[in-house]
């Protein structure tokens, strides 16, 4: 079955963020480990760790696509910025490792004026201080539009984060619909060479996620602002080939369109009944 979900809130607790999951058919989900705009963490306990546990495993879940906060950013120009980050990243990588075998992914960040070279060395700094042997998440860097200064535009941006980075096995990629779509890559018409461009240059084996949503801009727009699936520029015909294709079907896919529990909850059975007939 196609591992389908969304981005869930843990207002309820995390038991409840799953249970809220599983009541619109989802079997995978996204969330944050703290305000998604930074700050403190609330503690988890370890039985609702255990509780969260039982739930992934009693309802056949694919693995969970927590995500950092949008206020990291691992290439800043100022320093105490970069040591933010990097802190951030270790609390919440240390939380996750009470749900193991899921993924963290994170924003690359923008170099603000100091250059893309820059900024990549700086966030496989980040990448290389944070990973470590004993963590039970795997990192995954996220696809983006290119909006500003941020790294991680292109293809290629990727895979010179990746490359960089000392513990393979703690890496990955999650790639964004609408992020590459407003980035130029058009997976409309062009899915089969996007796909192919993306295992040339940064590999397949690398991607473990996709965040599937569709964009309220054209292609190269460089915006990115999320659209309801098929209320966009990609479309939601074009969206079902990215779910249903052969290279990516065995992913988690997660929704962070503009939506609420109903509506992501309509999303994913759309895509469930389009997705069964492939």
């Amino acid at each position: 079955m196609y591992a389908i979900g969304c981005h869930l809130s843990t207002s309820k607790g995390y038991p409840g963020m799953i249970r809220d999951a599983v009541s619109i058919g989802a079997n995978t989900c996204a969330f944050f480990l703290r305000n998604p705009r930074g700050g403190a963490a609330k503690e988890i306990s370890a039985k609702d760790a255990a509780e969260v546990n039982r739930l992934l495993s009693e309802n056949a879940f694919a693995p969970l696509v927590a995500h950092a906060p949008y206020t990291l950013n691992p290439c800043a120009a100022k320093p105490d910025l970069r040591v933010f980050a990097r802190d951030v990243m270790r609390d919440d990588l240390k939380r996750l490792d009470l749900f193991p075998g899921n993924y963290y992914n994170f924003h690359p960040g923008s170099h603000v004026q100091q250059g893309s070279e820059v900024g990549i060395a700086l966030t496989i700094g980040c990448l290389n201080d944070v990973l470590t042997p004993g963590i039970k998440s795997r990192v995954l860097i996220e696809t983006m539009s290119g909006k500003g200064s941020e790294i991680g535009r292109t293809f290629d941006e990727v895979a010179s984060i990746l490359k960089g980075v000392e513990l393979q096995d703690k890496i990955g990629v999650c790639l964004d619909t609408c992020h590459i779509w407003d980035g130029g890559y058009d997976i409309v018409s062009k899915l089969e060479d996007v796909i192919s461009e993306f295992d040339r240059i940064v590999g397949l084996k690398h991607l473990y996620a996709i965040h599937l949503n569709d964009s309220m801009n054209g292609l190269s727009s460089h915006k990115d602002r999320h659209a309801k699936l098929g209320m966009g520029h990609i479309g939601f015909e074009a969206l079902v080939k990215v779910v249903t294709h052969e290279k990516l079907k065995h992913l988690p896919f997660i929704l962070e369109t503009p939506n609420d529990l109903a509506g992501w909850g309509d999303e994913i059975a759309r895509l469930r009944a389009v997705a069964s007939d492939n």
